[in-house]
Order: structure tokens, then sequence, then C-alpha cells
């Protein structure tokens, strides 16, 4: 069931501060680093490598620790965790010195964020598509992250009943259509990924997962991906340091989550119209 979920063969197995991590690559052109939201995979960009692979881009897909085939990491998941993981991949995944576009979902906006905030040499642009730790962490927040941490440990011990909840849940966080088959295998997987999902939640939790001060140190283009019926990441929440970023390009779509996966061909087209515009921007000469 996990395996299903993450990339699919051909994959290589890369060591990265001190973990292995399950990597695709497909397609040859800007390189393109996609990273998935907690319980999912590597999959989740399948269709989105299938959209944009012959318009000249290659996409690299990585399965997070304990999701797809990555095995599990010793330390816990975060945002700063996956961030981590990310500043000792990216050297390894371009030793020539390319910068990749790199798009993160949830979780993997956020260590998308952090990343970048740090290295920014080492990253063209920021797809965005509904990243965590842009909401206040206020009491409302603290109570829902409370309340998913629960769900997700009883999930870990295995009860009865929390295949049935997560199932319900997911046709809430993917609702689209053209999510139902990565939605089927995510559900399928849940009593396996509930484990790493209690730690990602815990870690919403703290304080360092509020990180829209990093927002002012992104000088590369950023594009947000937004779905217009995200629940968990609430578009109201983070519009305020969405919109601080003033060099930000910002589009809804449909969907509950995960843009790429709901409303991937109006999704693809905007990506690519975003990375061409990124790329003419590079070429451009001083003023």
């Amino acid at each position: 069931m996990l395996a299903a979920i993450g990339v699919q063969a051909p994959f290589t197995m890369i060591d990265s501060a001190g973990t292995a991590l399950a990597v695709s690559r497909r397609g040859r052109g800007q390189p393109v680093l996609c990273v998935h939201a907690t319980g999912h995979g590597g999959r989740d960009f399948e269709g989105f490598a299938e959209r944009v692979v012959p318009q000249g881009f290659e996409v690299i897909a990585v399965d997070w620790p304990g999701q797809g085939s990555s095995p599990a990491d010793a330390r816990a998941a975060s945002a700063d965790r996956y961030a981590d993981l990310l500043e000792a991949l990216v050297p390894q995944l371009f030793p020539d010195g390319r910068r990749p576009i790199l798009l993160g979902c949830s979780i993997g906006g956020a260590a998308a964020i952090v990343f970048a905030a740090r290295r920014p040499d080492l990253v063209q642009a920021l797809v965005l598509a509904d990243p965590g730790g842009l909401a206040p962490l206020d009491r409302v927040a603290r109570l829902f992250v409370g309340a998913m941490v629960r769900f997700f440990k009883a999930g870990t011990r295995g009860r009865w009943w929390f295949p049935r909840a997560f199932a319900a849940y997911y046709r809430t966080v993917l609702p689209a259509p053209a999510a139902a088959g990565q939605r089927a295998r995510i559900v399928a997987a849940g009593p396996q990924t509930a484990p790493v999902l209690a730690q990602a939640w815990q870690s919403f939790g703290e304080a360092g997962a509020d990180i829209r001060g990093l927002l002012p140190r992104l000088p590369m283009p950023v594009f947000f991906a937004w779905a217009r019926q995200d629940r968990i990441v609430a578009w109201g929440r983070s519009r305020a340091a969405v919109e601080s970023v003033k060099h930000a390009q910002v589009q809804h779509f449909t969907g509950g989550h995960a843009a790429f996966l709901e409303d991937p061909d109006a999704f693809a087209g905007a990506f690519v119209a975003f990375a061409r515009g990124t790329e003419a921007a590079a070429v451009q000469p001083a003023a």
C-alpha cells in the first residue's frame, strides 16, 4: 500500500541528511523538483509530469521519509526537517549547478519556503500549492492541530474506526474527481502513514511552524496555486501572508488541497506560463 502512493519505477535511493529518499526523474529540460504533502507521495506528480515533460521540463519527484518507497527517518517529520533534506539533496541532484523550480504542496510548500529562504542561490523559482505555515498560529489553529494529532495518533494505535474516518476525511481533502486514483491509494495507505502524519501535525503546533517571517527573504519568482475548497490550509487565513509577497503571482484552482492533482490541465497551463516567464527574466541583460 505504501509504495503505491510514492514514486514509481524507475527511481533511485539517495542518501540525504542521514536518511534515504526515493527519487524519480523524468524528461529533459528545465528541472522541476516536486515535494508532496504529508501522507502522500511522489506519485502525486505523475499526471503533472505527463503534461509538462513534453513541453521541455525535467520532473523530479521525491518521497518524503516513511512515505512511498522512502524508509522511515530517525527524526520526526516537520517543515524544518524536510528543508534540511532538501538542502542536502539539491546539490546531489544538480552537481552541474542548475537551479530547479521547486514545486511544493502543504508541508512540502512550507519546506520549500524554509529551504529557499536559507539557500536562495539553489532555487530558480517557487511554485507553492496551499503551503502550510502562513496562517496565524492562534487559539483556533492550536485547537485544530491538537484534534488532528489525536486523530492520527489513534490511527497509529490501530483503532478500528480510523480507516473509515480517514477515508471520509480525504473526501474533503481531495474532493475533485481528477484526484480519485491517488486519493484511493492515499486512503489505503492511511494506517501506515498515520505515524508520520501525527509527527507532522504535532510540528504544526510549534512556534517554528509559523514561517510568515521568511517571506521577505524570497528574492526568486513565486507562484501561489491555491485550491478554492481547501478547508485545511484555508486561503482566508493565509491570504494576508501571501499578499505580502508583492512580486508573487497568485491563482486559484478547483480542488481541496492540491491543484496539480485536482485541476491538472489548468494547473499545468499556468505552471508552464509562469516557468517560461522565469526563463525569460533570467536571460534579460542587465540594465
